[in-house]
């Protein structure tokens, strides 16, 4: 190919054409910087800075990036995506089935680990019990203390900020969490500190979770 037909297919909009650019993929999103995977290599870039590829980060927060390529500006979500095989990428979705106890059960990634929650709409926040902590890794007892009843009586409490939950391609940054000391909830709860920032719509028996943006 030569020069100038390269030059010519990069001057396209972006999204116009199938192979013109870089697939990009929003996976991490922080004050000054993102961190994009770019073509399949995880790349992390602060604001200012270009890839390889000729994606630079223009603006970066905890809730968007604004990313220019070709002299196209646009701004992502987290897990938004920009690719040349796809025209309008859709917001990920999450479908959760209600079970025969007329619960909303699913798997959730937290500090890196994937666990079994209920989707519970009537928790202000996620909640774990210390045993869960402990089996996602957490150093619960570095967060605040606090004491709350439960069924066994009342046991001590602990509030923190959750990096990261992720439920299928959904990924909420800055979760409030509470642990409590002991084996109780009997599951994680999914409470709306998660919910509240993703579109939630119920039909015959079926949850969908889909990202804001």
């Amino acid at each position: 190919m030569s020069r100038y037909l390269l030059t010519l297919l990069l001057s396209i909009p972006a999204l116009a054409i199938a192979h013109s650019q870089p697939e990009v993929i929003v996976e991490g999103l922080f004050n000054g910087g993102a961190i994009l995977r770019i073509d399949g290599q995880q790349t992390l870039l602060r604001q200012g800075q270009a890839s390889n590829s000729g994606v630079t980060v223009i603006e970066a927060s905890t809730r968007h990036v604004v990313i220019e390529l070709d002299g196209q500006r646009q701004t992502l979500g987290l897990n938004k995506q920009i690719s040349g095989a796809s025209d309008s990428p859709e917001a990920p979705e999450v479908k959760v089935s209600r079970d025969n106890n007329n619960r909303y059960l699913t798997y959730a990634t937290i500090n890196g680990r994937r666990i079994t929650v209920l989707v519970d709409t009537g928790a202000n926040i996620v909640a774990m019990s210390g045993v869960h902590a402990q089996r996602l890794g957490i150093k619960y007892r570095q967060g605040l203390k606090s004491r709350v009843t439960t069924a066994s009586g009342v046991a001590a409490a602990y509030s923190l900020v959750l990096p990261s939950v992720t439920v299928g391609a959904i990924t909420i940054s800055g979760v409030e969490a509470s642990v409590i000391e002991g084996n109780y909830p009997s599951h994680v709860l999914l409470g709306m500190s998660y919910l509240s920032q993703v579109d939630m719509q119920e039909q015959n028996g079926v949850m969908t979770l889909s990202r804001k943006y």
